[in-house]
């Protein structure tokens, strides 16, 4: 009789062995990129497709982005109950997916706001909506550098020196006076214009005269004012332009800032979008507006979220698409992904996976 202690228990081999269940022939198997081999850009960030975890996430997102600019009209059959304007086979051409691209205010005041202002550039996107400091430091950047620094400068010294911190950024206080003295006569004539016509600017309207006025290529918002791009912008005065609105409210008292206006506007543009799509980089109101005006259409079609929050407090910074899938905005058949990152590390390769290879080949 053989001894127990030669006999593997039955209990633990069954569990140790479990035997799987056939792999589905769609099954995607994991592998990285071979350096070995000598790699396009293009076919580097193409291997994120098969990496694992966020940078599977970021293939993803790459690919949803591409089904957003490729989308045309066109690509669908024409219903029984098309209006007329949608009949002609040029204009179904040349329908495109509307992208709604929102952006937190540090992104600005970081590097990519040379990568947002390619995509206004050149006409990639729809609308934009953003926080009071996305916009500020975009003119801000026309009269004063930002410079690199350190998360772990004292901050008390640096407020003795008129140092702002962003994050590893600094901002000179001086870039803030600049931003007065070029901000101050443009309210005046604002206010002089809104006496004169009894019309109220809007806070996009406010953004479109300030791009206008800046007159300079390196603004985002120039090419927003050049290319009709709306920039909606819910909180205008949460930042230095509230601050200047607040000095310039008691020279000069009566400018008026129309909110009703943009929200229309915005979730008008929403409701008459044959396709909509997402690019949301961060959290907060820019995240939460667009994805409110998606609402009104009952969701995106594509929708793409790029930040660190977690879900876990129960924010919408931290929300997943599957969230908003429940809210009705996003639609349930939607391509819908979350990229758990810094958006300064990810966004530039998905830009230059997508969005600049338009560039590249002309």
């Amino acid at each position: 009789m053989a001894s127990t202690h030669t006999i593997i228990p039955a209990a633990a081999s069954a569990a140790v062995l479990q035997p799987s269940d056939p792999i589905p022939v769609d099954a995607v198997s994991v592998q990285g990129p071979d350096f070995d081999k000598s790699l396009t850009l293009d076919q580097f960030l193409r291997s994120y497709e098969r990496i694992g975890f966020q940078a599977n996430s970021l293939g993803r997102a790459i690919n949803i982005v591409n089904r957003m600019r490729n989308w045309r009209l066109s690509d669908e059959p024409v219903s029984e109950n098309e209006s007329e304007e949608y009949l002609d086979p040029q204009v179904r051409a040349n329908t495109r997916c509307n992208i709604f691209l929102g952006y937190t205010s540090n992104l600005i005041s970081s590097g990519l706001r040379e990568i947002i202002l390619h995509l206004v550039k050149h006409r990639h996107v729809a609308a934009i909506v953003t926080t009071a400091g996305g916009i500020e430091e975009d003119f801000i950047k026309c009269l004063g550098k930002t410079y690199l620094a350190d998360f772990n400068l004292d901050g008390a010294e640096l407020r003795k020196k008129g140092m702002n911190r962003i994050g590893n950024l600094i901002v000179p206080n001086d870039n803030y006076c600049k931003f007065e003295d070029w901000l101050t006569p443009i309210l005046d004539a604002m206010l002089a214009e809104q006496k004169a016509s009894g019309e109220v600017w809007s806070p996009s309207s406010f953004i479109r005269r300030l791009g206008k006025e800046i007159n300079n290529e390196e603004s985002v918002y120039y090419w927003a004012y050049k290319n009709d791009i709306p920039v909606f912008c819910p909180a205008l005065t949460d930042g230095s332009i509230g601050d200047m609105i607040y000095f310039h409210a008691f020279r000069s008292p009566g400018l008026v800032l129309d909110i009703v206006q943009d929200i229309r506007s915005l979730n008008e543009l929403s409701r008459k979008s044959r396709k909509a799509g997402m690019i949301v980089l961060g959290g907060g109101v820019c995240k939460h507006q667009i994805a409110n005006a998606m609402l009104i259409r009952n969701g995106a079609d594509y929708s793409v979220f790029i930040n660190t929050g977690q879900e876990f407090d129960g924010s919408d910074s931290g929300a997943r698409p599957d969230e908003a899938v429940s809210w009705g905005k996003i639609r349930a058949d939607a391509e819908a992904v979350k990229v758990f990152a810094d958006a300064t590390l990810v966004f530039p390769m998905l830009v230059a996976a997508t969005f600049a290879q338009e560039s590249a080949m002309l």
